[in-house]
């Protein structure tokens, strides 16, 4: 079977913002404009976190917010009925919240562009840096929209200036808005110097006019100005004949601008307000003009697992098959569903997929399409489409799905490590069973949910990304799963470190008749330094994140066959800690001396003498603790900023800025997350309800001595 829709008119983009820039109402009048009169949720004017949390758990909108796939024929297009001129969009829908972070991490992995949404009121929020630092990391090309721009105290300049304060200096306006808050009635397109108002039921009448209105003549002609100049200086020849007063026609600027889009040179802008229906089409234009389809961009690149070189894989149906598993999730209806990009190749219902990540085989029974409120069971998936198969087993988060005959590994979606822990205990011994099932599938779909058991006491741990994750992942443990459970507090993942270079040498000789034990192992431990870019590492080097393990042992003192047991200890002892007994990293451990006996010595043995050594040496290392700081940002009205900046630093937190947003102001600091524990409601009561706060993680920290004896108290 051919495919429905060549390749270049497919466009995969995300939706990205921070929690309140209005997300899901841009994200629902796009499935009504392409042809879905699907809603997605509810609006909400002012969406609080409780709101977008009753909604996240109205298990639909999570399932719908995965991969929507979607048509769009371009608003200049006259003739709407032509399929031929209809582009499919495969679209994801992030949550904004910081704590599920995760979703929008691995989503770009899979994307090929994005729409960040911003508020027109508040400008650039925390979130939205992470989500763009996120998106500079994976090169996702990408459009903005200011959005809000009818709300009381919105101001498109202002917002346009926060972008390139604080996330991109190639930020470039292609509209200005016609009127601004109440006023706000449309839009003018400063490439075409044209008016485009928007009509009819829900605004689905684009309207173009030559006539802009009079008052706003001169800001569009200097702001045109800038933007030609901007693409413009992306090709020698077009600057050339603009100096000489020749200026290209729209038809070679628009192309100009794709290239320069792509390659991540330009960030185009654009304004409206999706709640009053304005704008949103002309977004949806853009996608089509300027965001990459999969063939615009790079082929992909991976490894041979067979022999450890780079290979790549273009999008092409003709190229082997190989896909990244991005996202599982449970769905009530078709049981376990895997999201999956398909990079190169096609792959049919029915057929077997080669998991090249671990090495097994499985059968891909149904492939489904979501299609805003329908599921659409499909044959084949094609290179560069998204699609989800039903009730795969193995498969999980950033898995490699491949032909087995041409193998390849794609880079691993590298995921933030939780910062909250908790224990938690079923409330009957039914529940147990049920429990520890709700929980591995719980943490197959998030892979910043971790579950372990704490070998001392018995209980198990669930570590998050903050209070909220934690929260709604135990209250999907009782809707989804029927698993009563009872919490303990939260707790902070603290981490230890060294901070100066120490030696130790042990010996573990153990005799009780008969063989006995020998192991001897002399160990040197110092700071992990950060890897230098294009520096090589050594081959007795291993490296993993937060640790290095250095085997310098000359004329086989130990034997090479002791070595991983001494490696196996290292790590053992770093796990459980030496201050506090919180996991030890950023320890670079090098082994450089030892001995053996030809009878006695064993793996179990040097593994002892490993661990040993590690904690002597340790001790000495100028051990400290290390506690998560966390990025704050509070907006409340002014009246109540100096007792919200007085306890902001009655929390050991640094304020590091000040700045008005409209009639509020905002505090930017960093803290200790240990002391954010309940602060929603220390700060209700403190500002009469009317500020917030959103906070994200950014560091760890040394924690100082008085704080280090009251961790470590607690610990006893």
């Amino acid at each position: 079977m051919a495919r429905d829709y060549p390749i270049e008119k497919v466009r995969n983009f995300g939706i990205i913002a921070h929690i309140d820039a209005g997300k899901t109402t841009t994200s629902e009048r796009i499935l009504f404009y392409t042809g879905s009169q699907h809603k997605i949720g509810e609006v909400h004017e002012g969406e609080t976190t409780t709101d977008w949390m009753e909604q996240e758990r109205e298990r639909g909108i999570t399932i719908t917010a995965a991969a929507i796939t979607c048509f769009w024929t371009p608003t200049r297009e006259t003739d709407k009925k032509d399929t031929s001129k209809k582009y499919r969009f495969n679209i994801i829908d992030t949550p904004g919240h910081i704590d599920f972070t995760v979703e929008v991490k691995r989503s770009l992995v899979v994307l090929d562009g994005a729409v960040v949404v911003f508020d027109g009121v508040a400008g650039v929020e925390p979130q939205s840096e992470t989500n763009w630092r996120y998106a500079d990391e994976g090169k996702v090309p990408r459009v903005c929209l200011i959005n809000k721009l009818d709300r009381t105290g919105a101001s498109f300049e202002r917002s346009y200036k926060s972008i390139l304060d604080r996330l991109t200096k190639k930020a470039v306006r292609m509209q200005i808005p016609i009127g601004e808050e109440g006023e706000h009635n449309g839009a003018i397109d400063l490439l075409t110097m044209q008016a485009v108002y928007f009509e009819g039921e829900m605004g689905k009448e684009v309207r173009y006019t030559n006539e802009i209105p009079e008052n706003l003549k001169a800001d569009a002609a200097k702001y045109r100005g800038e933007l030609i100049e901007r693409i413009v200086e992306q090709d020698e020849k077009l600057t050339a004949d603009y100096l000489e007063g020749k200026e290209p026609s729209i038809e070679v600027l628009k192309a100009t601008l794709r290239k320069a889009v792509i390659a991540n040179e330009i960030v185009p802008v654009f304004c409206g307000s999706a709640l009053k229906n304005k704008g949103v089409q002309l977004v949806l234009d853009a996608v089509v003009e300027y965001l990459p389809s999969p063939i615009d961009l790079p082929p992909k690149t991976g490894i041979d697992p067979n022999t450890g070189s780079a290979i790549e894989r273009h999008p092409a149906d003709d190229e082997p098959f190989s896909a990244l598993a991005f996202k599982l999730q449970t769905d009530p209806f078709v049981g376990a569903l895997t999201f999956f990009r398909v990079y190169s190749g096609t792959i049919s219902a029915g057929s077997y997929i080669y998991n090249s990540s671990t090495g097994t085989k499985e059968r891909l029974g149904r492939i489904v399409r979501l299609q805003a409120d329908k599921r659409e069971e499909v044959k084949d998936v094609y290179a560069g489409e998204i699609a989800a198969a039903v009730g795969l087993k193995d498969a999980k988060t950033s898995h490699t799905l491949c032909s087995e005959d041409k193998p390849i590994v794609l880079e691993e979606i590298k995921f933030p490590e939780p910062v909250v822990s908790m224990r938690i205990e079923p409330k009957t011994k039914a529940d147990q069973e049920k429990m520890g099932l709700a929980l591995k599938k719980l943490q197959d779909e998030d892979p910043t949910f971790r579950v372990s058991a704490d070998t001392e006491t018995g209980e198990t741990i669930i570590q998050g990304m903050g209070e909220l994750h934690l929260e709604i992942l135990v209250d999907r443990m009782k809707r989804e799963f029927s698993v009563e459970a009872t919490t303990g507090k939260p707790q902070v993942a603290y981490r230890e470190t060294i901070q100066k270079m120490a030696e130790a040498n042990h010996k573990y000789i153990k005799q009780t008749g008969g063989r006995g034990q020998y192991g001897h192992v002399a160990l040197r431990i110092k700071p992990l330094e950060p890897v230098v870019e294009g520096k090589k590492i050594a081959s007795n080097v291993e490296r993993e994140d937060h640790f290095e393990f250095i085997n310098s042992i000359k004329g086989g003192v130990i034997p090479q066959e002791y070595i991983p047991a001494v490696q196996k200890g290292v790590k053992e002892a770093m796990e459980r800690g030496i201050s506090a007994g919180y996991k030890m990293e950023d320890i670079s451990v090098e082994v450089f001396d030892g001995s053996y006996h030809d009878v006695d010595s064993s793996e179990i043995a040097f593994k002892i003498a490993a661990i040993q050594a590690f904690k002597e040496a340790a001790a000495l290392a100028k051990p400290v603790i290390l506690e998560p700081i966390m990025k704050v940002e509070v907006v409340t009205p002014e009246q109540f900023m100096g007792d919200v900046t007085g306890t902001i630093t009655s929390k050991r937190g640094a304020i590091e800025s000040m700045e008005e947003r409209g009639m509020a102001k905002v505090i930017n600091a960093t803290v200790p997350l240990s002391e954010m524990f309940g602060y929603t409601t220390q700060l209700r009561s403190m500002t009469e309800g009317r500020a917030s706060w959103t906070m994200e993680f950014d560091h760890y920290e040394v924690v100082p001595s008085n704080v280090a004896e009251a961790i470590k108290e607690s610990r006893k």
